[in-house]
Formats: structure tokens, sequence, C-alpha cells
């Protein structure tokens, strides 16, 4: 291998070992709010730390209050693999589908099987987190975030869903003609260049031609 090939390696090699110290962003996605009865649903909660390089631990507690009911009861509980179904309703029905083997949580979604529709409801999700900037100084926040599940014999497609499709299908077909229209601009451009490119060619043979012709007859004169 050549010096020169060395060099344009190296930098992919210390990308390669940099890599594994990268970490994924987080992202706040809301939660889907509609679930299919007898199917399973994810309930999202995601809580992003505002200081990512400050280190944190986490619990996540859910809280559920039926569509007939006026109070929130505690429903579920979670810090770093100890999780407790606390709400006899979802016995074996829930699991945690947030962050694994870590006690900095920012994603505290949990997961409903063969969902009920009395499980419809307003869903309620706390983060207690405690900010370690040291020992001595620990800073604890809290953030919650509101679920209301609404829960349908089959799934059905939002407005904002169909009118997505439609555009995005509008726009393929837009691009489409103005491709379309870019090319026969473009055919039109190079056949004009092309004509007058032999214009120009066919005026210079004939000035030429009869350059020449004339050269022709003065010789004759001349002898």
């Amino acid at each position: 291998m050549s010096a020169v090939q060395e060099l344009l390696l190296l930098p992919l090699v210390l990308l390669a070992l940099q890599a594994p110290l990268c970490r994924g962003a987080c992202v706040e996605v809301e939660s889907d709010t509609e679930a299919v009865v007898s199917k399973g649903f994810k309930l999202g909660c995601i809580s992003c730390k505002m200081r990512a390089e400050v280190p944190a631990r986490a619990s996540v507690d859910w809280y559920f209050k039926a569509s007939d009911e006026t109070e929130f009861s505690r429903l579920y509980s979670y810090e770093y693999l100890k999780e407790e179904v606390i709400d006899p309703r979802f016995y074996d029905r829930l699991h945690w589908n947030g962050s694994k083997k870590t006690r900095d949580l920012q994603d505290g979604s949990i997961y409903i099987t063969n969902v009920t529709f009395n499980d419809s409801g307003t869903y309620k999700c706390i983060f207690n987190r405690i900010l370690v900037y040291s020992e001595e100084y620990p800073y604890e926040t809290s953030a919650n975030k509101t679920v209301v599940m609404n829960v349908v014999p089959q799934l059905t497609r939002g407005l904002a869903s169909i009118l997505s499709e439609v555009m995005m299908y509008v726009s393929i077909i837009g691009l489409q003609l103005w491709l379309v229209v870019e090319m026969i601009y473009c055919y039109r451009k190079i056949a004009a260049a092309g004509e007058e490119a032999l214009r120009e060619s066919a005026a210079e043979y004939l000035a030429i031609a009869s350059e020449s012709k004339d050269n022709c007859a003065g010789e004759q004169v001349a002898e």
C-alpha cells in the first residue's frame, strides 16, 4: 500500500475508533393514541435530559384514568430492571418497552398486550430524574407526559394521513411533469444550438468556397 493510500485511510480508521463513543440523539416523539381491540399497543413516553453530558438516574411511574373515572390510579412503576404492575386490570398484559440496561432512563414507554375497550382513557407518565453533578450536589427534576388513548374495533385512517398521502402522489406527479418539461426544454435548446452551429458551419464553408473561387478566377485572369 502506498503512502498516499495510507494517508487516505487514516481518517476512516480514526472515525471507526471514535464510533463506539458516539450516542444516539434523544428526540421526544409523541405517542400514538389509537389502539385496536385485541391487539398490542405501545404507550410512548420520552423525556430527554437538558444536559446530555451529566450522568443521571431516573424512575418512571405510570398512572391511569379510565373514561368513566374521575381520578388517576397508579398503574405501573419502573426503575433499573425492577418493574411492577400495580393495577390488577393490567396484570400479565403490561410490559416495559423503554430504555434498556441503564439507570439513565429517557424512554419510559410501556406496551399493553390484548387491548380491551376498558383500556380507553387517559394515561400519565411521570419521570423522576436525579442529575448527578457531584455526589454532594444531586439535582432532582420531574417531567410528565399525558396520552389519551382511544380503543377502536379496527384501525382507521385520519384525515391528516389521507391528505399527506394525496400530497405525496401530487408531488411525485408534479416532479415527473417538471422533469418532462425540463427535458423538452433542454432538447429544444440543444437542437437550436446544433442548427445554429450547422448554419454557421455552412456559411463559413460557402465563404471559403467563394473565396477560393475568386482566387482561382484571379489567377486565370493573370495568366
